[in-house]
């Protein structure tokens, strides 16, 4: 499957296929207590989250090569995540894939979240007990991210900067230029997928956010970032940048930040 949001109906054919892992990125309490979709281990968000990473919140390389490794995912493993909010914390687990090497066409989102499939399919509350495996953290083979001098130099060019965040919180204070689109515009609330193909392009189309520009996104602290670059990317979007730093670096610099 080489789409990066997945159906649940994809996912339910496919899992008893030992190439095809399912990760499940809530907190262990609801993986445990609530259920799970089957075959699915646990690796908590906090896990997988540092303040003291490589770069801006990545938890680093060799904590995320145990993570990986105790959940028995291999390196060439087709990884689906899901949370039960929207996928954004899943696909923070994602892009952190990504970042850390693995193939992203191998990297999926339940398109829809744990909600979504426990109403209609079967959960349990019985976790898998995988074999260890040795995995190994690599580069990708292009890295979307940029820091804080390479967003300053872009204030005044042609990329479209995007805040990911809710109106309230760019109106409080945003990159000079940067237009906001909060992440959840994206997400169909009824499904709590994504919304349609056609709704996506014309949400974004409106705030200019469009396949012939180069795209910088941020947001907080790069949660709801990730999810807005998945999305960029499932519409074959192929100049996108991630500031992994966001605000929370920003402000730390002393970088502009505007109310208008």
């Amino acid at each position: 499957m080489s789409d990066t949001f997945v159906p649940a109906a994809w996912l339910a054919d496919e899992l008893d296929d030992p190439d095809v892992r399912v990760v499940d990125v809530r907190d262990a309490w609801e993986y445990d207590g609530i259920g799970h979709v089957p075959g699915a281990v646990s690796i908590p968000f906090d896990e997988f989250r540092s303040e003291a990473g490589d770069e801006g919140m990545l938890p680093g390389a060799d904590r995320w090569a145990d993570l990986l490794s105790a959940a028995g995912i291999e390196e060439g493993d087709e990884i689906v995540a899901y949370d039960d909010e929207h996928g954004v914390f899943a696909a923070r687990f994602l892009v952190t894939a990504e970042l850390y090497g693995h193939d992203p066409g191998r990297l999926h989102v339940l398109d829809g979240d744990y909600s979504a499939w426990s109403r209609e399919r079967e959960t349990t509350r019985e976790a898998p007990d995988p074999e260890p495996t040795d995995y190994e953290p690599g580069d990708p083979v292009r890295s979307p991210l940029v820091g804080f001098e390479a967003v300053e130099n872009r204030l005044d060019g042609d990329a479209v900067i995007v805040d990911t965040r809710d109106p309230d919180e760019y109106a409080a204070g945003h990159l000079p230029g940067a237009v906001n689109l909060d992440w959840l515009e994206l997400v169909d609330p009824d499904t709590r997928g994504l919304r349609s193909r056609g709704d996506l392009e014309s949400i974004l189309a409106d705030r200019g956010i469009t396949p012939d520009r180069e795209v910088l996104l941020y947001c907080n602290t790069a949660r709801r970032i990730s999810h807005t670059y998945l999305v960029l990317r499932h519409l074959g979007y192929e100049d996108v940048l991630f500031y992994e730093g966001s605000l929370t670096e920003w402000e730390e610099r002393s970088g502009e930040i505007v109310t208008e």
